[in-house]
This record gives structure tokens, C-alpha cells and sequence, in this order.
């Protein structure tokens, strides 16, 4: 029995919770934000000191670009996934959170989140109408909901999730 691997039940809100996961964001998407920050500092200091008029607006701009860059990032940075005896609740920033219940699952099976399927990393739609939370193009969970919907999210456990998810929607 899955749930018997489980180390310990810990009580949160009055319900049991059985796993709890951080999901990170992929480390080639915080290189490429540092990127953009390192390019924007260069090219602020670059332009500034050929034009030195430039300097206040173009800081304005730029420091603006990695405010919102950056409040971005800290948003999405990670993804919590949370099963309880009767549901799974994934949250990806401050506003996207899903709680679903295990008895409108029809199946839970093990996918990968792929560049060519979601087109990059954060809230996808896929292009076959799946809604997907993920943070790299690794290991993910698919679920089925019963009026044929689907959602896709990033783990390092899918098939931990899949065997826990099976176990309790019986």
C-alpha cells in the first residue's frame, strides 16, 4: 500500500496531508533572467557613458525592466503541490492555485512537459488544450478530469503522485 511509505501524517486544516513537494523553477530560466540583468546594466552603462544626457530615463527604464523582471521571477518560482486524504492543490505564484478533488479525477498518469507540446516554462496552454503549471521540461503528472479536461504540472515524484492519486480516488 502507497500510503503506508509515507513517513509520517502531518495535520494541517483539519486534514491529513500525505505529500508536499517544492518544484523550482529550471536553472536555465534563472540564467536567462540573470542574463537579462547583466545585459541591461551593460547596456546602461554602455550608452551612458557615450551619451551622457540619456542616463536618467534610461535608468528609469531599465531599472523599471528588472523591477518587473524580477517581481516576475519571485512570482513564479517555484510550485507547490500538497495531496491530502481527498484532494491535490498545486500553487504557481500568488494568483494560480488549483485544488482538485480526488473523486472528479478519471486518471493519473506519468508525461513529460515538453518545449514542442507547451512552447516554454510557467502557464501553458498545451497544443492539445491541456492547461499546464510547469516549471521545466521534465517529469510531470498528467490528470484526466472526468469531463475529458486536462492538467499538467512539474514534480521530481510523478509517479509517486500517480500511485498516491490512484490509491486514494478508489
Amino acid at each position: 500500500m502507497v500510503i503506508k511509505m509515507i513517513r509520517k501524517n502531518i495535520t494541517k486544516n483539519n486534514e491529513n496531508l500525505l505529500y508536499i513537494e517544492y518544484v523550482p523553477l529550471a536553472k536555465f530560466v534563472k540564467i536567462l533572467i540573470s542574463l537579462v540583468f547583466v545585459f541591461s546594466i551593460f547596456m546602461v552603462i554602455t550608452i551612458s557613458a557615450l551619451i551622457p544626457q540619456v542616463m536618467i530615463p534610461l535608468l528609469s527604464i531599465s531599472g523599471g525592466l528588472c523591477f518587473f523582471i524580477l517581481v516576475v521571477y519571485l512570482n513564479y518560482r517555484g510550485l507547490q503541490i500538497t495531496l491530502t486524504r481527498n484532494q491535490i492543490k498545486v500553487k504557481y505564484g500568488i494568483f494560480n492555485h488549483k485544488t482538485i478533488l480526488f473523486k472528479k479525477i478519471m486518471s493519473c498518469k506519468t508525461t513529460k512537459a515538453t518545449f514542442k507540446k507547451y512552447g516554454g516554462v510557467g502557464i501553458r496552454i498545451g497544443s492539445d488544450g491541456s492547461r499546464a503549471y510547469n516549471t521545466d521540461f521534465g517529469d510531470a503528472v498528467k490528470l484526466t478530469y472526468q469531463n475529458g479536461r486536462q492538467f499538467i504540472f512539474s514534480t521530481r515524484n510523478p509517479q509517486k503522485i500517480c500511485n498516491l492519486i490512484n490509491e486514494l480516488s478508489k
